[in-house]
């Protein structure tokens, strides 16, 4: 009991294992979490989730279009450059630095795969495969420069930006537009639709029986090993609310024109780097960096290959990202990888829960994200509103969530959390 202020202490609500919380306390045990939480600024994806649902509500009382099943696939499809790109940047954001190059390296990604492919007729496999390798050596390059010579991060990739933007108009040349086949691997990225209703139904039951038997199976292992597992309740719980989420949106797909395969692939990118985040001893260390460098070092942690492993990631994702609005947009052209594209990654990054401070956030972050930032597009699209506005609503959206996440921090802190 705190001598100071016993009130105060009789009145906290201890932590508890999320795994005893039926078991041990029951229902009310959730509730007494959750305010336990909300007083350690422990939000997680809470505010982005009840921002989402504000902003479809507004948008569809606006136009009863917005949630209509070709504009929600429109949406999904037109996401997933976006999301690509922000996966990798999470990693990077994770560390408690940043990449701002990715935008440029979208760019080089699509004009490498356009010129071998269309200009010099490579195979498109191998053209594929040159753009993401040169990705991952692009990052390795600046991880190499943070990691190895101590530039800053900032500096780096700011430099990066403005090399491989010229690197890309270079490899366009004079004409500076090169338009890729529809009917390519590129070109179907964002194109091609499972039509069958099987097969949007099919993976949703997958993902549902999937999640159900590793849960189950991690339980009973915890239980054999007398270590806190979630009751089979519990685990129905939750499978019950991932098949709302899973099937959902399979409906949705197949009023439409069936399920796209970006968001095959997008859905298939989350699953592995989420698992390879908190899976793996890789993740761990880089978590572990993002806290305190001087502590992982003195941990045993090779900071050196994490970070450039990091960058690594972040421009492979970079450049995947951008074979996906290669197919977007039908062609690799001067303008690929500008704009707003940068500012979106890393709003979508940021809105979706990632920390810009580090050693905080998911990878599934980019899914939240990047939803947010490319519904409000649609949805002030749908209304006429002018492009000028839309970049000032979004750039409002994203100093809130960092307001946000800047007071989130200082209440942990507080809480003796963070």
């Amino acid at each position: 009991m705190d001598p100071v202020n016993p009130a105060a202490a009789h009145d906290a609500i201890p932590a508890v294992d999320p795994r005893l919380l039926v078991r041990e306390e029951g229902l009310a045990g959730y509730w007494g979490e959750f305010k336990r939480k909300m007083k350690a600024g422990d939000l997680g994806s809470l505010p982005v989730v009840i921002g989402l649902i504000v902003i479809w509500s507004i948008f569809q009382g606006l136009n009863s279009n917005f949630l209509s099943p070709e504009n929600l696939t429109n949406i999904a499809i037109t996401m997933t450059g976006t999301g690509m790109i922000a996966i990798g940047i999470i990693f990077v954001l994770l560390l408690g630095e940043i990449d701002l190059s990715v935008g440029s390296v979208s760019g080089v990604s699509g004009a490498i795969v356009a010129v071998l492919a269309v200009t010099h007729g490579v195979n498109e496999w191998l053209a594929i495969l040159a753009a993401i390798v040169g990705g991952a050596l692009i990052g390795s390059i600046h991880g190499f420069f943070f990691a190895k010579v101590g530039a800053p991060a900032f500096a780096v990739t700011l430099s990066g930006l403005l090399f491989w933007l010229g690197a890309m108009l270079q490899i366009l040349g004079s004409n500076g537009t090169i338009n890729i086949d529809s009917d390519g691997v590129v070109g179907q990225l964002t194109t091609y639709f499972f039509s069958d209703v099987a097969v949007a139904y099919g993976l949703a039951a997958l993902a549902v029986a999937g999640y159900f038997l590793a849960a189950f199976l991690d339980a009973r292992r915890r239980e054999a090993a007398g270590m806190p597992s979630r009751p089979l309740a519990e685990i129905l719980l939750r499978t019950g609310l991932l098949a709302l989420c899973a099937f959902g949106p399979a409906v949705l797909f197949n009023q439409y024109k069936g399920l796209p395969l970006a968001v095959v692939l997008f859905l298939l990118a989350l699953v592995v780097t989420d698992f390879l985040l908190r899976r793996t001893t890789f993740g761990r260390n880089v978590f572990a960096l993002g806290g305190s460098v001087e502590a992982s070092r003195r941990a045993g942690i090779n900071v050196t290959r994490i970070r450039i492993t990091v960058f690594a990631i972040s421009s492979t994702f970079a450049a995947v990202g951008g074979l996906f609005w290669a197919s977007k947009i039908a062609a690799a052209n001067q303008s690929a990888g500008a704009g707003d594209l940068l500012m979106n990654v890393i709003a979508a990054a940021v809105i979706g829960g990632t920390s810009l401070f580090g050693g905080r956030g998911r990878t599934w972050n980019a899914l939240l994200g990047v939803m947010v930032i490319v519904s409000i597009q649609y949805g002030l699209a749908l209304e006429g509103i002018a492009t000028p506005i839309q970049y000032m609503i979004t750039g409002a959206v994203l100093l809130a969530t960092v307001v946000i996440d800047s007071i989130t921090r200082k209440t942990q802190k507080t809480a003796g959390r963070a």
